[in-house]
């Protein structure tokens, strides 16, 4: 038998060009497996959950990096740290929602490695998954979280197909808020896809948290000028202020005019596996004001649909006050 006092044997591959990690990442396809700022895939690693015949540090390929102002909004390269994006000045001009969100990411020593491209592509924190358990997720038969006696105490309150974890990444919420798209390369070429379409919920595909596939590299982040210095609204609530993952976030986005919303966009995290937009809300409040009356008139209509498991009812309560405050501001 394999100990578990060693790590197992991997190949290391560190391209430098975006083209030759398509090409090493297209050739291993599902034998390897790509490292940004590595915080999540290290964790997997370590508690040898799961394994990998390679690794692809992409971490050497500059053109990854970097934030940029393009004609229509910005674009930040995948392998952006969250620090470079919780202080950007372009982001802070005229998107401070996202980056708020990413100075809220964990702690200050995670953030400066971790990356955009990882904080939203990581995989969901279920410890009976992490623990290497044969769950749903895992290709088993049962979810050990979805039973009376289950721990879940952080998991989801809707879309729970077989698979009631909940997504992890604080960013993705204020990318979905902000219409931002997703670039992703392979051999094949490039496709551009909305951030709403890029994560995917356990009903389409239980197996994967995003749209990526074996051979896929998320290279940048695009954000347009849709929602450029809009009125925005960040919060999260977990049990400690530094490290621990959302138990409920909300990013929000409002164009008012007149006193009246003219438009928004609210994205619930971590009460789904992927981001949770709530357009009923945001159809119900068109045309009003940002004060306490319009938040109390929709605050039951965000949780609408909720199944609460044996431990986690504390987030419908979490969850529309959290959305009340956003409207209200």
């Amino acid at each position: 038998m394999p100990s578990h006092d060693v790590m197992p044997n991997m190949e290391l591959y560190q391209p430098v060009q975006v083209e030759d990690a398509l090409a090493i990442a297209d050739r291993l396809a599902e034998r390897g497996w790509l490292v940004g700022g590595g915080q999540d895939t290290y964790g997997w690693l370590k508690d040898r959950a799961k394994s990998a015949d390679a690794l692809i540090d992409l971490s050497a390929i500059e053109s990854l990096r970097g934030i940029r102002e393009t004609a229509d909004g910005i674009e930040i390269g995948a392998l952006t740290t969250l620090t470079e994006v919780a202080s950007s000045d372009l982001v802070r001009g005229s998107f401070s929602l996202l980056a708020d969100a990413a100075g809220k990411v964990a702690s200050p020593q995670i953030r400066n490695i971790g990356t955009l491209g990882g904080n939203v592509s990581q995989d969901v924190r279920c410890w009976y998954y992490r623990r290497g358990l044969s769950c749903y997720r895992a290709g088993g038969n049962l979810c050990y979280a979805d039973t009376p006696q289950g721990m879940n105490r952080e998991h989801a309150l809707f879309d729970q197909s077989r698979c009631v974890a909940a997504g992890a990444s604080d960013t993705a919420p204020a990318l979905v808020a902000l219409d931002a798209s997703m670039v992703i390369q392979n051999m094949s070429g490039e496709r551009v896809v909305s951030a709403q379409d890029f994560f995917v919920g356990p009903a389409n595909d239980i197996e994967n948290t995003t749209i990526l596939r074996p051979g896929d590299i998320l290279t940048a982040v695009r954000i347009p000028s849709t929602w450029a210095n809009a009125d925005f609204y960040w919060e999260k609530v977990a049990d400690r202020n530094v490290w621990d993952f959302s138990l409920v976030n909300v990013a929000a986005a409002f164009k008012v005019s007149g006193g009246e919303i003219q438009d928004s966009r609210i994205v619930v995290g971590a009460v789904q596996t992927t981001p949770r937009r709530l357009t009923d809300v945001e159809n119900a409040i068109r045309g009003s004001s940002r004060s306490a009356e319009t938040a109390e008139s929709v605050k039951e209509m965000a949780t609408a649909g909720a199944r609460t498991l044996a431990h986690n009812g504390f987030k419908v309560p979490l969850m529309q006050n959290l959305v009340k405050r956003a409207i209200s501001a």
